[in-house]
């Protein structure tokens, strides 16, 4: 995958209270933030559930979902981030934002699900594509108890691959693409 340019390394938040602000994230090699487009139809689906949501932001990368979460009323956004440098960026916009409501857990997926005690109204599953970790991380959410009784399970993947195996009881209720993406929103 090419590396963006510096200058391209910003994003955009759609909506809320920092709709317009634009932060930076690293240059990162599978960093990807979810296109505008795609941000602003996930969080239309949202809009009625955020208010007062436990988010789960796994691989969260640049934080877009979880920034964007945050600016949009979710009560607390959880950023899981396993690379140092995107951690930092993490930590460096929620300073920027005073997101009081975010908190960074520098950690795998994984290690954080098996330590986690908490539970989640919503969870955003887009990890790097080529780690190919959505089932595995779909089972171990269930196993874990990590979901509050009828979360929402966002999941991004590539518009050119089927659905990853997932939970049985997960109910797909909303399926876009746009380019090379797919994403769904999920019903535990």
């Amino acid at each position: 995958m090419a590396r963006l340019n510096k200058a391209a390394n910003k994003l955009r938040i759609i909506g809320g209270r920092w709709g317009g602000r634009k932060l930076a994230f690293p240059d990162v090699a599978g960093l990807r933030p979810t296109p505008d487009r795609v941000r602003e139809t996930l969080f239309n689906w949202l809009q009625a559930e955020l208010g007062g949501a436990h988010c789960l932001d796994l691989f969260a990368g640049s934080g877009a979902l979880g920034f964007e979460a945050a600016s949009r009323g979710a009560e607390s956004v959880t950023l899981v981030e396993n690379n140092s440098k995107a951690v930092q960026h993490l930590k460096d916009n929620i300073q920027l934002l005073t997101a009081d409501a975010c908190i960074v857990e520098n950690i795998t997926a994984q290690q954080f699900i098996t330590n986690n005690a908490k539970q989640y109204d919503i969870v955003f599953l887009d990890p790097p594509y080529q780690a190919d970790l959505w089932g595995e991380i779909a089972t171990q959410l269930v196993n874990n108890a990590v979901l509050v009784d009828n979360a929402l399970i966002y999941i991004e993947c590539p518009s050119k691959q089927d659905l990853p195996d997932l939970p049985k009881q997960w109910q797909l209720i909303k399926d876009k693409k746009a380019g090379d993406v797919r994403y769904c929103l999920f019903q535990n």
